[in-house]
């Protein structure tokens, strides 16, 4: 890796507040069509089931994370419950997030596969 300042990359998020997802189709546009859709699944059953914003990235070592927030005034969302449903979400989807994290290092920090 190069010595420049990295940043966190978004992936891509669901908004409960605005009802909205958002996928980051400039950088990961070449993910299959099928890898897309099930982003898409879990970032928005995670707002309609939990609340609040569901953010799923990458840090600066390349690994993959999944961040949650709430508004301040919302008094639904509940930070346990969103934790528990993240780390259920992050063993089901192991494999999935295995393969993320390889194609991030591979195609966007530009790693050399061992």
């Amino acid at each position: 890796m190069s010595d420049k300042k990295m940043q966190e990359i978004v992936l891509c998020g669901a908004n409960a507040y605005e009802q909205k997802y958002y996928f980051n189709k400039e950088q990961f546009g070449k993910l299959p069509d099928e890898v897309q859709k099930e982003l898409h699944i879990i970032c928005v059953l995670f707002t309609e089931e939990v609340g609040g914003i569901l953010t799923i990235g990458f840090d600066e070592e390349g690994e993959l994370f999944l961040r949650t927030m709430a508004d301040e005034y919302d008094f639904y969302y509940d930070d346990i419950s969103a934790g528990i449903y993240v780390a259920e979400i992050r063993r089901k989807r192991k494999e999935l997030f295995a393969e993320l994290e390889l194609f991030y290092r591979t195609f966007i920090l530009g790693e050399k596969l061992e």
